[in-house]
Parts: structure tokens; C-alpha cells; sequence
């Protein structure tokens, strides 16, 4: 079984983010804290996806799909842009990129996701969250 969220390429989406992972929370029985380790993965993942993949046009969509894999939660998030290289992304822990704005996304992802991984050139990332 899947729970699927499409949202439209503009930043209001994000707002439904969270009630997605309350759903998903009840849905799965997830604890507290599994759910509140879910949430900055998935709004990063959900953000990127809007501004950076399909680019605020409106007329493009992100997926969300979530669905249990033997004891992980797995939580896809597609986008309908032309990818990216994630090995191409500059380290933000070197010392000239401390001070960036930008470009801590996928590092904290990483940070929070038991498993990640992309497809789809880039445009599909895919985390996985130990149950």
C-alpha cells in the first residue's frame, strides 16, 4: 500500500507537507520522533524539487510516495525537471562554502535518512527511515 501526495511547483505547497506526514504518522503508527526526523528530509526534498528541479513553473508537479519496504519506510520525491548530478554538489562543511547560503539541502537529508539515494537523473530522490 502507498500514500501519494502531488503538489503544484509554487511555494505555497510546502504548507502541505506536514499534514502529508501526519497522515503518514497515523497511517503507519509512527512515533514522535520518527515523524518529527521525517519532516526536514521531506521539506528539503519537497522544496528542492519546487525551486530548483521544476523550477517555480506551476504547470509542472512534484510526487510524494510513501510506502513500507520490509521495516523502512521508504518516501519518494519527484520532480518533472531535467536532474542534477548530487555528486556535483560542493561540500558545505569545506571552509569556502561555510559562509554560502545555499547548498546544505542534500547534506542534511543525508544526515537524517537511514538510506538515500537518487534516480532519474536526479530527479527522484528516494529516503529511507528505519522503522
Amino acid at each position: 500500500m502507498k500514500k501519494r501526495l502531488i503538489l503544484p511547483s509554487e511555494p505555497d505547497s510546502m504548507e502541505k507537507v506536514e499534514p502529508f506526514i501526519d497522515k503518514l504518522q497515523d497511517w503507519m503508527s509512527l512515533d514522535t520522533e520518527l515523524r518529527d526526523r521525517i519532516m526536514l528530509p521531506l521539506s528539503e526534498a519537497v522544496n528542492n524539487a519546487i525551486i530548483h528541479g521544476n523550477k517555480l513553473q506551476e504547470d509542472k508537479s512534484v510526487t510524494i510516495v510513501a510506502r513500507q519496504e520490509n521495516r523502512f519506510l521508504v518516501i519518494s520525491v519527484e520532480d518533472e525537471g531535467e536532474g542534477f548530478n548530487p555528486r556535483a554538489i560542493p561540500d558545505p562543511l569545506n571552509e569556502k562554502n561555510l559562509l554560502k547560503e545555499g547548498g546544505r539541502g542534500i547534506y542534511l537529508i543525508r544526515q537524517y535518512t537511514d538510506d538515500l539515494h537518487f534516480e532519474k537523473n536526479g530527479s527522484r530522490i528516494i529516503m529511507s527511515f528505519a522503522l
